[in-house]
């Protein structure tokens, strides 16, 4: 009987972690998600991690899992090309299922006490220096709709450090007048609605509006970036994949083809371009919008280590003459 289609009607549970009842089986997935009380995105994520849970039992021919299996699966995400994120965030939504079932009486909590995988804080992405910026941005042809939008995309992230995620759920009527400055309120990183804002630099609403130009008649809920695809999702809001796309599209153009350089990578570039450009700690951490300045520290001690000259110190004091 496998993990996730168990039956409904009262379960005897066994020691051994199987599960028996009376005939009778459905998807426990949907009645899950149901209970969840969670962002929709969280819920994409875990039933993502269910799926794949699934998928890889199945590939097994597990149908009443233990708690050892619990533990392969989580290796064999480590051992893949999954990021510490993002196996954290599965092992995360399996665990809290198996709560679930254990709270009703489906099936015991094979997961309890499962060590997750380690997730640092150190970031993997490299930043671009401001010539490097300058090169990509210099390479696309703002004469077209299409390079008009990604010229404007990729400016607006960089001096914005904006995610993917806001690129895409920005509207027109996000951009606004306030204290005499363009901003554009942006949905933030776990937030409801869009109760922050970023400053819009000249350069950046001059490009959005030349973007605009090509759009024709816009309201304030159009969209503020829209698909250019041939496919159905033309004329659609642009989501956050087809952003992260573009950009990785971009920079290649421009020859710089690193796995490390990303969409998320011009947020790098932003935090840490306001970084060497002396701006206080504190307004940097205002400006990428981190709940906690520990996390823009990150950006600055990398900097110092960057800077760093003790090795080179220790090398001349071996080797000097």
């Amino acid at each position: 009987m496998n993990a996730l289609i168990v039956n409904r009607q009262p379960p005897a549970v066994r020691p051994n972690g199987q599960l028996t009842g009376a005939a009778g089986q459905n998807d426990l997935i949907a009645d899950y998600m149901a209970y969840l009380d969670v962002k929709d995105t969280t819920a994409r994520n875990y039933r993502q991690a269910l799926s794949s849970w699934r998928e890889w039992l199945k590939s097994r021919g597990i149908s009443q899992p233990i708690r050892a299996d619990v533990i392969q699966y989580r290796d064999y995400l480590k051992a893949g090309e999954y990021a510490p994120g993002t196996v954290q965030t599965y092992l995360t939504g399996i665990k809290l299922f198996y709560r679930w079932t254990a709270i009703e009486g489906l099936y015991p909590n094979i997961s309890d006490h499962v060590k997750g995988a380690k997730v640092t804080r150190d970031h993997k992405r490299d930043y671009m220096t401001a010539g490097q910026v300058r090169d990509v941005l210099e390479a696309i042809d703002t004469q077209t709709e299409a390079g008009a939008r990604d010229y404007a995309v990729i400016l607006l992230m960089v001096t914005g450090g904006l995610r993917d995620k806001e690129v895409s759920a920005a509207n027109v009527g996000d951009m606004q007048l306030k204290a005499g400055n363009i901003v554009l309120y942006v949905a933030g990183k776990g937030r409801d609605g869009k109760p922050e804002y970023v400053k819009l630099a000249a350069t950046v609403e001059k490009a959005i509006r030349n973007y605009l130009k090509y759009r024709g008649s816009v309201t304030d809920e159009t969209p503020l970036f829209i698909s250019n695809s041939r496919n159905s999702s033309a004329g659609n809001r642009i989501s956050p994949r087809s952003v992260s796309a573009l950009v990785k599209r971009r920079l290649q153009a421009a020859g710089y083809d690193s796995p490390k350089l990303t969409a998320h990578s011009l947020r790098h570039s932003a935090v840490t371009l306001s970084l060497l450009g002396g701006e206080d700690l504190r307004h940097v951490a205002q400006f990428a919008r981190h709940r906690d300045i520990s996390t823009t520290e990150i950006y600055d001690h990398g900097l110092q280590l960057d800077a760093n000259s003790c090795a080179e110190t220790v090398s001349a004091a071996i080797f000097k003459d």
